[in-house]
This record gives structure tokens, C-alpha cells and sequence, in this order.
């Protein structure tokens, strides 16, 4: 079996859904293929979706139509594409029957643009063209075996007799002209970040409100389900290992009545389903069944691995955690959201990454501009507000003066806190003045010029890293807010469970066992009391370095004017990475308790190196013992691993300690 190598890949519709998934695990686990998204962000599209893979230097963002032949054959000429991957397409039947022409426009058209620009370039070396099991029509009821890849399509609505024609289109063009396609036909696709127009999330949102769930007709339907994990890697191994001229259907043989379905979600959120499930008016004609033969993909090595239940529980738990990640979704949520389809709209404001593109050919949009106008769907006649307003304690301090940089950046307002913490009244009154959807507390005592000053200034260090921040904690609380506190790693120190450079680090769960300093005694002391709040993200800082090398707060900076230092692995927090991060983890309403440092640990000598190697070729320093350290120290200091598993998982192009200090802190400050 041939395996394709693509270069420079186009993935059209990477705003939305299913495409969002394949871009973002192309750019994570392919960093030497460069990703090109173009997207127009329509209402089912969200710059969120990709965050995951917005910092990566492999990913570019290009906001534009592929109705637009001018852009997209500036694309492939400029950005050197030889494999396109197209998605982009108006997809929900619902919508379908109410505007057809928008879906005649997008579906057939834009598809036809994207191929005539293929055969005028002659470049293109894959075009992977998206489409759907619908196109094959209803299967009979009792037919055992799927639609294979050369059955005949049927289509009996008017989204997927688009696609059907979409298809021909792609048909033809590889054989009047070569064009090297591939096409695929999938089963429905449920997961994170799906737009709630769709069954299984509209029904998830409606339970987390308590409203009924909407069936169309008698709920008899059967439909195949995957999750969209598994439907990302399945058009990852059709881009490496598919062939030229070839369909394949994504599919799996496990079906599932609508009505079934409803009862599964139901059941995670203990609803009664006889109370809970309402029966609507059918669409104008509703497929009976889709069924498909998934055997031909299977024989290039991709099986699906998410059971139902798994993959329900996990979308679940997704739309719990991020209920406002699509904003006012009243309209998706009706039984028929025809309406969503109409033109125009008011305008709403999105993040956009820094590598971002605008839709005119002649001009990039400056890296420094976060924020972009987009079309969007009116709502009630109101325009919609931006999303988010922070509010941040610490305006004096390194991580709060960073966090309002970042807020500029991102286009996000923010203002900083004027009340003090431990002043209960204070911090009420701001709260009601600014009116805020999350809190950043970056305010606390560490010391002057360290953790020694805490020793003897006890009475201050409670009253703000205890008394403050539980003051803080709870008035989010009854305001509904989330915050997000952060607090400290220096909680740990290596011990027989684990042992220094075992790589076996301490996860959120454990029990601190440092009390060294008293600065870490109330750390550990207001980290276990703030269990108790359920509207806390705590994030455990260690050692945080930043690309700015003149701050004297900067453990790089630190170190490098010690005389001696010890020699001890730890685990540290690059602000220039993980901040946003933190910005990201707000907007996600993340909760609970996560070891904010980079993934592994880094030696004093090891930064040393480095600093030695990018900045000062004739830098020296001496090494001493802990013991020889203790004689010039107040308090002892922490020495540990922090498990970042959690993180990585949530964030998986979290970089390395030692990757990230050499992208964000060495490599821009490079003097040697």
C-alpha cells in the first residue's frame, strides 16, 4: 500500500465541526506539514474550535469564501497547496428545506470553484472531497448489508441532492482532467464543539435547561453515530493511504433509533424520558434509515474505538463545562431552526489568532489585530455583545499586569480590581460596577525580594493569600462567577513516592507535603479550603519565567545574578505560553484544581546552558548544596514535578519545559 505525503494542506470549513477536529490534530501531530485554514466563519463556525492550534507556527487562519475564485487561487498559488481537503459546506436538512439555494450556492458552486482552481493551477496533488452517507438515500429496513461505495445515490432531500451534485462535480473533474480526488461518505458525526442545530447536542443543551427534548415524527428513524475523535482519524488515514479515484464511506454498523437517543441523554442527566421527550411535526420527508459498508476503509488500517456510551458521556461533560461556548443558540434549539439560513445579520465579535489572514488577496491582517468583525445571524433584533469581561486583582504584580497585555491583545475588555480582597464590601462594589464573566486573582504575597520576607510577616501574608483570596472566592460564588486564583506548585518536595528525576511528578489530587516556608503553608492552607468553592479554577504556578529578561522576578533573570545555585530538576511555568492558556481555560470555564507548568523539568544548570548559549557565551556561576543554600536562606525552599497530564490533555500542543524556554524566553532574546 502507497502512502501519500502532503506538504501544504487547505482544509476548507475548519471553523466548523468535523474539520476543526482534522485540522487540529494534523497541525498537533504533523508539524512538518503546514495547515492552511479558510473559513468565512458563518454561524455554525467558531475561531474557537481551533484554538488548540492557534500558536502553532504550522497553522494559518484564512477568514474567506470559497465562492471567491480570486482568493482561493491566490491561496494555492502563494501558500504552495498540494492537497486540499474540503469540508466547507452548509450541511443541516432542517435548514435545507427552508433555503435550498444557499445550499445550491455553497454546496455546488463553492465546490466547483475550489475544482476549477485546482485544474488552472495544476498543483494540487490530493483533493480529499467531504461528503455524506445521505447522498445514498434511504436504506431499506431490513437490508443486512450497507450501501458500499458504488451504490447508487439516491438523494431525497434537498442537502443532500447537493451533495450528490457536489459529487459528480468532483467526479467529473477527475476524469476530464486528472485531478487527483478522493472522496468520502460519513455516517452522522457527534462530539465537542458541534453546533447545537444538531440532534445530539441540541438535545444535551435542552436537558442541561430542563426544557423537552423535540423528536421529529414518531422518533423511529435509525441513524449510525460516530465520534468525531474517531472520524479525525479516519480522514487521517485517507489522506495518507487513500487512493486517486476512490470513495470511501466513514461509517460504523451500530445503529441507533432518534428516540433511543434521546433516552441515552436522559439518562446522564436522571430525566425521566416518558416526561422529558416531545413529539413534533416531521420534516418534509425524513429518511427511515441510513446504513453503510465500512469494510473498504477497515482494509486501510482505521477502526473505530469510541463505544456510545463513552463518546455520549464525553460530549456530555464537554457542553456542561462550556454551555455558553456558542453564545445565544435559542434558535438552534428549536424543533425546525429554518430561520438560521437567512441572509444578513447583525455583527457579533470573535478572537481571531494572530496568524490570521483576511479574505482580500492583497493584504494580510497585521499579527497584532485580535479582533474581527464577522457576519452574524440577527437574534431577536439585538446585536450580540462580546462574550467576555474580565475583572483582575493584582494590577501591581508580574501575572496581573500580563494578563491585562493579553486582554489587549485578544480584543477582550478587562478591567482591574480597586477594592482590597480581604475588604468584603470592596470587592462587592466592584463586582456590580464592572459587571464582570470571570475574575482573574493574581494578587498575593510572595515576598520582598522573596519567600524569606513572609517568615517574618505573617499577619500580611494571611490577610491577603488567605483572608483575600477566600474573601474573593466567595463573593464569585454568590455572583455566580467564575474565578480563576492563581496559586502555587511550591507545595510539593520530592519524596519516596516521588523521587527525584524518576519522572513520576505529583498530580492535582495529592496531599501537599511541603510546610518549609511559611509562605507555603498558607498557599497549601488556602488551596484545600478552596475545594469547598465550586466556581474555582486554581492553577499551581512554579517557577515562572518570561521572555522579558530585565524583570527582576523572572526566575531566569534570578538565578543568573546569583553568585551560587543549585542544581535541582523542577518543574516551571513559561508565562509567555501558559497565560493565554489561562485566558483559554476562562473562556472554557474550567474548574478545579491544575498543575500549571510545562510538561517536565528542568535543571538550574540546564537554564544556565541555555542562557550561556543564546545570551552570554562568557556567563560562569558555581554550584552549591542544599545544605550550603540553607545557610543563607530564611525558609527552605520547594523542589518537585508537578504531573501535567491533565493539562496536556485539555491542551496538547503544550510545549516541553525546555521546548518552550528556547521558543518563547531564549530564542526571541537571542544575543550570541
Amino acid at each position: 500500500m502507497s502512502t501519500y505525503t502532503p506538504k501544504n494542506i487547505l482544509i476548507t470549513g475548519a471553523a466548523g465541526f468535523i474539520a476543526s477536529h482534522v485540522a487540529n490534530r494534523l497541525v498537533r501531530t504533523y508539524p512538518d506539514y503546514k495547515i492552511v485554514v479558510l473559513d468565512k466563519l458563518d454561524y455554525c463556525s467558531n475561531l474557537k474550535n481551533l484554538n488548540p492550534s492557534r500558536s502553532s507556527p504550522n497553522f494559518k487562519f484564512v477568514k474567506g469564501d470559497i465562492g471567491s475564485a480570486d482568493l482561493v487561487n491566490y491561496l494555492l498559488i502563494t501558500e504552495n497547496i498540494d492537497t486540499i481537503m474540503h469540508f466547507a459546506a452548509q450541511t443541516h436538512v432542517d435548514n435545507s428545506f427552508g433555503n435550498s439555494f444557499e445550499f445550491t450556492k455553497n454546496n455546488i458552486y463553492g465546490t466547483h470553484v475550489l475544482l476549477e482552481a485546482c485544474k488552472v493551477t495544476r498543483q494540487i496533488r490530493r483533493f480529499i472531497h467531504v461528503s455524506t452517507d445521505e447522498v445514498y438515500g434511504e436504506t431499506e429496513e431490513d437490508a443486512v448489508v450497507g450501501n458500499h461505495e458504488a451504490s447508487q445515490l439516491l438523494p431525497t432531500n434537498p442537502y443532500s441532492a447537493t451533495k450528490a451534485g457536489a459529487e459528480m462535480l468532483v467526479m467529473a473533474y477527475g476524469r476530464s482532467y486528472g485531478l487527483p480526488v478522493i472522496t468520502t461518505r460519513g455516517n452522522n458525526v457527534y462530539g465537542t464543539n458541534q453546533f447545537p442545530e444538531k440532534l445530539i447536542p441540541k438535545f444535551i443543551l435542552l436537558a442541561m435547561r430542563g426544557e423537552p427534548l423535540p423528536i421529529h415524527g414518531d422518533g423511529s428513524n435509525v441513524r449510525s453515530y460516530l465520534y468525531c475523535e474517531d472520524v479525525a482519524e479516519a480522514f487521517e488515514v485517507v489522506l495518507h493511504k487513500g487512493e486517486v479515484g476512490h470513495v470511501y464511506n466513514i461509517g460504523t454498523k451500530k445503529e441507533r433509533r432518534v428516540i433511543d437517543v434521546a433516552r441515552d441523554v436522559c439518562k446522564l442527566f436522571n430525566r425521566d424520558p416518558e416526561a422529558s421527550i416531545k413529539f413534533v411535526e416531521n420534516r418534509p420527508f425524513n429518511d427511515q434509515r441510513y446504513f453503510l459498508d465500512d469494510e473498504k476503509l477497515k482494509g486501510l488500517g482505521w477502526a473505530e474505538r469510541t463505544t456510545w456510551e463513552e463518546g455520549l458521556k464525553k460530549t456530555m461533560e464537554w457542553y456542561t463545562s462550556n454551555p455558553e461556548w456558542w453564545g445565544d443558540v435559542s434558535g438552534a434549539l428549536l424543533p425546525h431552526p429554518r430561520m438560521l439560513m437567512m441572509p444578513g445579520g447583525t455583527e457579533r465579535v470573535v478572537d481571531v489568532p494572530e496568524n490570521v489572514q483576511s479574505d482580500s488577496p492583497h493584504a494580510a491582517v497585521n499579527p497584532s489585530q485580535f479582533r474581527k468583525v464577522v457576519s452574524a445571524p440577527k437574534s431577536n433584533g439585538s446585536a450580540n455583545k462580546p462574550s467576555f469581561k474580565f475583572l483582575i486583582y493584582g494590577k501591581t504584580g508580574w501575572i496581573g499586569g500580563l494578563l491585562g497585555q493579553i486582554c489587549e491583545k485578544q480584543g477582550i475588555q478587562y478591567e482591574y480590581g480597586k477594592g482590597r480582597m480581604e475588604d468584603r464590601a470592596q470587592i462587592v462594589a466592584d463586582i456590580q460596577k464592572i459587571k464582570p464573566t470571570h475574575v482573574f486573582n493574581a494578587a498575593g504575597v510572595t515576598g520582598r525580594p522573596n519567600v524569606d520576607w513572609c517568615e517574618s510577616h505573617r499577619a500580611e501574608t494571611i490577610r491577603t493569600n488567605v483572608a483575600g483570596t477566600l474573601t474573593l472566592a466567595d463573593v464569585c460564588r454568590e455572583s455566580g462567577i467564575l474565578m480563576i486564583n492563581f496559586a502555587t506548585g511550591c507545595i510539593f518536595e520530592y519524596d519516596d513516592a516521588h523521587p527525584e528525576g524518576s519522572g513520576i511528578g505529583f498530580k492535582e489530587e495529592d496531599t501537599p507535603n511541603f510546610t518549609g516556608s511559611f509562605y507555603s503553608k498558607t498557599k497549601a492552607m488556602v488551596e484545600e479550603l478552596l475545594k469547598e468553592f465550586d466556581n474555582v479554577c486554581t492553577l499551581r504556578v512554579r517557577m515562572p519565567i518570561s521572555s522579558d529578561l530585565n524583570n527582576p522576578r523572572n526566575f531566569v533573570t534570578k538565578i543568573s545574578r546569583y553568585d551560587k545555585v543549585v542544581n535541582i530538576p523542577n518543574s516551571m511555568t513559561i508565562l509567555d505560553e501558559l497565560l493565554p492558556i489561562s485566558i483559554e481555560m476562562a473562556k472554557r470555564n474550567l474548574k478545579g484544581i491544575w498543575n500549571f507548568t510545562n510538561p517536565g523539568v528542568v535543571s538550574h544548570n540546564e537554564v544556565l546552558e541555555l542562557y550561556k548559549e543564546y545570551i552570554n557565551p562568557e556567563f560562569k556561576w558555581k554550584n552549591f548544596t542544599l545544605e550550603e543554600q540553607a545557610r543563607v536562606i530564611v525558609a527552605p525552599r520547594s523542589n518537585n514535578e508537578l504531573d501535567t497530564s491533565k493539562l496536556k490533555k485539555e491542551f496538547p500542543e503544550l510545549l516541553s519545559i525546555k521546548e518552550s524556554l528556547i521558543k518563547y524566553v531564549f530564542a526571541p532574546n537571542k544575543k550570541v
